[in-house]
């Protein structure tokens, strides 16, 4: 299946409000920007995109079974729900595995193993900031903590204007 296809079904997906949607283009869209711009291979590439699309896959279960969408209850939940969902888009089980990780531990940001795995964070936060209206200040304290490559800090400085 074709990142465009993966794209359509997961718009579709059911639950997903149309928040939801519009957070998916663009954390997609960040995490495809940096992902090209910081030379990823293509395969780390495809799976990078896979994991952007996906990345909160759980979020229509939380809602219902907890309440919310905090990170560590998307991370709980993830793992099965993305399996399920990219059963039928012949991957290799070792980018099914990659893309399960990545999803499943994207609110997390400490020891970060992977240039992928980075980037989601990176166009994850990207995303975040504007739609949770962060301070200057939180925004700068994280390109600090959080933010690690070239085009992702660029991104965030050229966007908040610090």
């Amino acid at each position: 299946m074709t990142i465009e296809q993966i794209l359509q079904k997961m718009i579709g997906y059911e639950g997903h409000t149309t928040h939801d949607v519009a957070h998916l283009l663009k954390v997609w869209g960040y995490a495809h920007t940096i992902g090209l711009l910081e030379h990823l291979d293509e395969r780390t590439l495809h799976t990078l995109e896979i994991a952007a699309i996906v990345h909160d896959i759980a979020c229509p279960l939380c809602r219902i079974r907890y309440g919310n969408t905090n990170g560590k209850y998307q991370e709980l939940e993830s793992p099965a729900l993305v399996r399920a969902f990219l059963s039928d888009c012949d991957l290799d089980a070792s980018e099914l595995e990659r893309i399960v990780y990545l999803v499943s531990h994207h609110h997390t940001i400490t020891d970060v193993q992977g240039l992928d795995y980075q980037i989601l964070l990176e166009a994850d936060f990207l995303v975040n900031a504007d739609e949770s209206s962060l301070s200057l200040e939180n925004i700068r304290k994280m390109d600090e903590i959080l933010f690690k490559t070239r085009t992702g800090k660029a991104l965030l400085k050229s966007i908040y204007k610090f």
